[in-house]
């Protein structure tokens, strides 16, 4: 017994002891942790799941009805979906608010109603949500303006231009809009002719000096002389990329060669040898090439309102709905077409 408590009392007992005991610890807090960690992530997933997929009808009718969760909340929660691009649960929750008795605000909530059925597509229902907006509230503009958005979509121009007398009757600047509206009726009006809407287009553009990238646009790809005689040389710029398509066989060596813009314009795409540089890089790198190169421009198109870079041309802003905004960027990419052109060639 007394040699017992000896080794009970050696100091190496007692330190194998400690480290036994902070081993068991150690290992426990570990084995705890990932138990805990386990736990947590399986609860987390239950969580978000509840948000993964919306309530049913009914599900929604209760909750709203029971008022546990406030009319504001609905709407962020609409809102975020809608963000997202969730339109179909934004619609129904926007929905099932309106039928709710307590719903404080109604015209609002159809309002926002109207905005997701636009954004989504359903561009019938969304005209009928805002004309019953206006039946009730006929002085809301921007019900007004949603609905003008909604007739243009639908190439219902002439219901689109009859939107614009109740903006201007509540001091909306229609002007742009006006001269944009019925300049979209004319180019998609079957009946009329080419020369019809050129002799239209040109009118418009004499008028007012607005919509220059739709109007010369239009001009160069039907008739290239008519647009070179009524050409505007202080938009070359805003008309790189339709001046760059312009064939050779119809530029305007007279026009060009007094303009210095399209003298590195047409340098740098090697027609002629009018400019040595330019300011500008892109045009810059392709005079300095001289051809040598299987190099061109390519282009983007910058909303000069809301700042979105788009890869195609636009002549009313998608994102900001802005008219005649479109700022054109140029770069340099790889000539796709000349490596076609040249990989023909080597097989004739």
């Amino acid at each position: 017994m007394d040699n017992f408590f000896i080794e009970f009392r050696d100091p190496l007992f007692s330190i194998i002891i400690f480290f036994a005991i902070i081993f068991m610890i150690t290992f426990f807090s570990y084995w705890w942790g990932r138990y805990r960690s386990s736990q947590d992530s399986a609860y987390l997933d239950k969580f978000l799941q509840q948000f993964r997929t919306l309530p049913s009808k009914d599900e929604l009718k209760k909750l709203m009805s029971g008022g546990e969760i406030s009319e504001k909340s609905w709407l962020l929660l609409a809102s975020s979906y809608n963000k997202n691009g969730d339109y179909e649960k934004s619609i129904e929750i926007y929905s099932e608010l309106l039928t709710a008795s307590h719903s404080g605000n109604k015209r609002d909530t159809m309002y926002l109603l109207g905005k997701t059925y636009f954004k989504a597509g359903f561009l019938e229902r969304s005209k009928q949500i805002f004309l019953e907006i206006l039946k009730r509230n006929p002085r809301t503009p921007q019900a007004l303006k949603y609905l003008l958005l909604v007739y243009e979509y639908m190439r219902d121009y002439n219901s689109a231009l009859d939107v614009l007398e109740p903006l201007d009757e509540l001091n909306e600047d229609i002007s742009l809009d006006r001269t944009y509206l019925k300049a979209m009726a004319l180019l998609n009006d079957n009946k009329l002719s080419m020369q019809e809407k050129t002799d239209g287009l040109l009118l418009s553009y004499k008028e007012n000096h607005q919509l220059s990238y739709m109007v010369f646009e239009y001009l160069f790809r039907v008739n290239p002389a008519i647009a070179w005689e009524n050409f505007d040389s202080s938009k070359s710029e805003l008309l790189s990329d339709i001046l760059w398509r312009v064939a050779l066989k119809d530029l305007n060596l007279d026009i060009i060669s007094k303009n210095g813009y399209l003298r590195e314009l047409y340098s740098a795409r090697n027609d002629v040898n009018l400019a040595q540089s330019s300011a500008i890089f892109e045009l810059d790198v392709l005079i300095k090439l001289n051809g040598k190169a299987n190099a061109t421009l390519s282009f983007e198109y910058v909303c000069e309102s809301c700042k979105v870079t788009f890869p195609f041309v636009f002549y009313r802003c998608t994102s900001c709905h802005a008219i005649d905004t479109a700022r054109v960027e140029l770069s340099l990419s790889k000539d796709y077409y000349r490596d076609y052109s040249e990989e023909n060639n080597s097989f004739q």
